[in-house]
């Protein structure tokens, strides 16, 4: 299958600010992709070009094998998006704005949005204009999942969610994944919660794209290394290219370290040293990749 999503040397300005600069990605069919990056990195731009909401200033968006600039009802259809800030008609009930944008889309799942409803526990009858943040959230991802998208793009989803919901949320993100093959674009800054779920990572820093990588990959590269002497002092500073972060004394050390899983014996032999090496979460390499830029 082709990718569902592709941006070929994107930029983005908006007068003088570039918010995407000369961003190329591919989002490979029945995968959920990690949107990751600090506030203005980048992240609610790409969103935006991905739905056809907002054109490229140069450079090039395909959306499910069409030019963004053509997307028609077609291929409008078989999106789903959740906005980061989603306005709705207050003066409906729950259940008729469900109803009226249902009557929109010729697949509508009606068990399906009845299950979403029950499971984030959306009350039918009350008031849009009412809802608290965290159930319009909860609206506005109903309103998204309700016609069984192929391609679905989700702008801080689980930001006002309490943790029952997001745990909630985060197991029928990976039920649409195997039941029906949606692709899921997901930015977040919850980091934890984003690691349980995506497959693949793509990180942006000032608009630029810096991590395009399968999420198991990056754990086999970025890791840990927890370092006892074994005779004598350790060095003030490990020279290796490998290490990233050092912090410790001369008798035990914690190092950052990225591509050295093959070094470690000649490390432990050159230095007379004990390595235990432990995986880093996404928390501990998200900074690995943005602080230095």
């Amino acid at each position: 299958m082709s990718d569902v999503l592709v941006l070929e040397e994107v930029h983005k300005a908006f007068g003088r600010i570039q918010a995407l600069d000369g961003v190329s990605a591919r989002v490979a069919p029945g995968r959920i992709f990690g949107l990751l990056g600090r506030n203005g990195g980048g992240k609610t731009t790409l969103l935006r070009l991905a739905s056809g909401l907002a054109l490229p200033t140069n450079g090039r968006v395909s959306v499910l094998g069409v030019p963004s600039a053509e997307l028609g009802g077609n291929e409008l259809a078989r999106l789903g998006v959740v906005h980061q800030e989603s306005r709705f008609l207050g003066w409906m009930r729950v259940r008729e704005h469900l109803d009226y944008v249902a009557s929109f889309y010729a697949r509508w799942d009606r068990p399906l949005v009845r299950r979403l409803m029950d499971a984030l526990e959306l009350p039918p009858e009350a008031r849009v204009g009412t809802l608290s943040p965290g159930n319009v959230q909860k609206l506005a991802l109903v309103l998204a999942l309700g016609h069984r998208p192929e391609l679905l793009l989700l702008d801080e989803p689980v930001s006002a969610l309490d943790p029952i919901a997001r745990e909630t949320l985060l197991t029928l993100l990976l039920e649409l994944i195997q039941d029906g093959g949606t692709t899921i674009v997901i930015s977040s800054h919850l980091l934890r919660d984003v690691e349980r779920v995506v497959d693949w990572v793509l990180c942006l820093e000032r608009g630029r794209l810096v991590v395009d990588a399968a999420l198991d990959d990056l754990r086999e590269r970025y890791a840990e290394w927890r370092v006892l002497s074994r005779n004598g002092p350790l060095p003030e500073r490990f020279v290796e290219e490998f290490v990233l972060k050092q912090e410790g004394d001369r008798a035990q050390a914690r190092l950052l370290v990225r591509d050295a899983a093959g070094a470690q014996a000649d490390f432990e032999r050159r230095h007379h040293v004990t390595v235990e090496a432990v995986p880093l979460n996404l928390e501990r390499m998200f900074p690995l990749w943005v602080e230095a830029r």
